[in-house]
């Protein structure tokens, strides 16, 4: 059911001039939902209330509520057509009263990790792209028909909206940024093995995919009430910038069952190195940085390493954002590992210095549709020099797209020898003592390759290219002779 409801949104936004993109479709579809859920849970929360005899303050001002403006019913529970408001009535009240309702709460919240203060972050960036009133009121209709009551309700409209982010990323564009494949975020969550009770920490969250799959990783192992409150409220941690990107990745969190996700919207590539302290060190760091340049000198004055390659200035907040013997598992470009500019083979000493990079895992072009670009996975610790480095060059044996992705049993085999790190045709072991001093190049050089015939020199080359003319020519003229 909730499938054909997900499928028949798209309908009715395919045909709203404007929603023009996948991107378009996700954050509308993400403020109604958003909406909804917190309805559903005020409703929850109002009966808890009444059970345990205590006053339930709601978050909404009645008017304000979805049940009040998005689908009024009557006693009957039947749509209350005499105030339901339909046409440009209700693109006025949207815009006009409703978003501007909600943007307040961002200065009325006390806490800002508060859900209040969530509430006004999300409607603070953004806004109600329906300009036909009617589409509108049909996507309201449609929205309304999901329900949140159960987890099994709750993990399905999850399954849904992950697959709207992942359409996200197969559209291209910038789309893909929002959208790690889930099978290599569950192989890298593996070798982590994150513990209940450790904070998780992703300084450029997107769609919130890595905290997801931890927060899945670690449900089971929770036995308690405390527990419970310990992986609720202090456990995941993440920022985000980019305005859709933090709404899509909040209600992606929330949808998977985080109720008030420790989720900032700010710019974690603003914040000093050597303005963080112990109190704002992880136990645990999962990311999958931008990639590209930027062009802020300001910003790059924030790092001891200077860059203008986004990845270098997260990386470099990677390694102080993390505890003594804290572990991170996070993806980068490939020619990081190789680059010989001042910041590359700096960034590579001081990484190799500080932490112990223990495992570099090889991916596959395709692996990150739309990208366009070569990763690796690094995988390390703080707290303690690399000795060796164990590699391992995955290779699914066959070409990925959006057709034949990714899946987790491609990554089965890595996960398995990388505890013991084991050595085969895939997998090898470098010592720190045998990298090249001057450069210390980490490229991913598989040692039981076999090895490619070496390219000719030009002059051999054109001296080839000399020969078979002169060859092409006297056949040529044996030809003219016989006739």
């Amino acid at each position: 059911m909730f499938e054909q409801t997900f499928k028949n949104l798209d309908d009715i936004m395919f045909q709203e001039p404007g929603c023009n993109s996948e991107l378009d479709y996700a954050e509308q579809t993400s403020w109604m939902l958003f909406l909804k859920y917190l309805d559903d849970l005020e409703r929850n929360r109002e009966l808890e209330a009444m059970m345990d005899g205590t006053t339930y303050q709601p978050l909404f001002a009645p008017q304000y509520r979805w049940s009040e403006w998005a689908v009024p019913k009557d006693q009957d529970g039947k749509p209350d057509l005499d105030n339901m408001r339909i046409g440009q009535d209700l693109v006025d009240f949207v815009n006009n009263d409703l978003m501007a309702y909600l943007r307040g709460f961002k200065q009325t919240a006390t806490d800002p990790n508060s859900i209040r203060s969530k509430i006004g972050e999300i409607f603070g960036e953004v806004r109600n792209k329906f300009g036909n009133g009617y589409m509108l009121r049909d996507a309201l209709d449609k929205v309304d028909e999901l329900n949140f009551g159960t987890q099994d309700q709750k993990s399905e409209l999850s399954d849904l909206y992950e697959t709207r982010i992942k359409n996200m990323g197969n559209a291209g564009r910038n789309g893909g940024q929002y959208y790690t494949p889930r099978p290599l975020i569950r192989a890298m969550i593996k070798v982590i093995n994150p513990k209940l009770g450790e904070t998780i920490y992703d300084p450029a969250a997107g769609s919130a995919g890595f905290l997801c799959e931890a927060f899945e990783y670690l449900r089971d192992k929770v036995k308690s009430p405390d527990d419970r409150q310990t992986l609720q409220q202090r456990t995941f941690y993440a920022k985000e910038q980019a305005p859709l990107a933090y709404v899509i990745g909040l209600m992606n969190m929330i949808l998977h069952g985080v109720e008030a996700p420790n989720y900032l919207r700010t710019d974690t590539l603003s914040e000093r190195i050597a303005d963080i302290e112990e109190k704002d060190r992880h136990n645990v760091i999962l990311a999958n940085p931008p990639f590209g340049t930027n062009k802020n000198r300001q910003l790059q004055q924030n790092f001891p390493v200077k860059s203008s390659e986004s990845a270098y200035m997260f990386m470099q907040h990677f390694i102080e954002s993390l505890k003594a013997g804290g572990r991170a598992g996070v993806v980068i470009k490939n020619t990081f590992l190789s680059n010989t500019d001042t910041a590359s083979i700096t960034l590579r000493r001081q990484l190799l210095a500080d932490c112990a990079l223990h495992t570099i895992l090889d991916c596959p072009s395709g692996t990150f549709l739309g990208a366009g670009v070569k990763t690796v996975v690094l995988f390390f610790e703080r707290g303690r020099e690399t000795q060796d480095i164990w590699y391992y060059q995955l290779d699914p044996g066959r070409n990925m797209g959006k057709t034949n992705p990714l899946n987790d049993a491609d990554l089965a085999e890595f996960v398995e020898m990388q505890r013991s790190r084991a050595l085969s045709e895939k997998s090898w072991l470098v010592k720190v003592g045998d990298l090249d001093e001057a450069t210390v190049d980490l490229s991913v050089k598989n040692p039981n390759a076999p090895e490619e015939a070496p390219l000719r020199a030009p002059e051999e080359i054109i001296a080839d290219m000399l020969a078979r003319d002169a060859e092409t020519a006297k056949i040529l003229e044996d030809i003219r002779g016989m006739l």
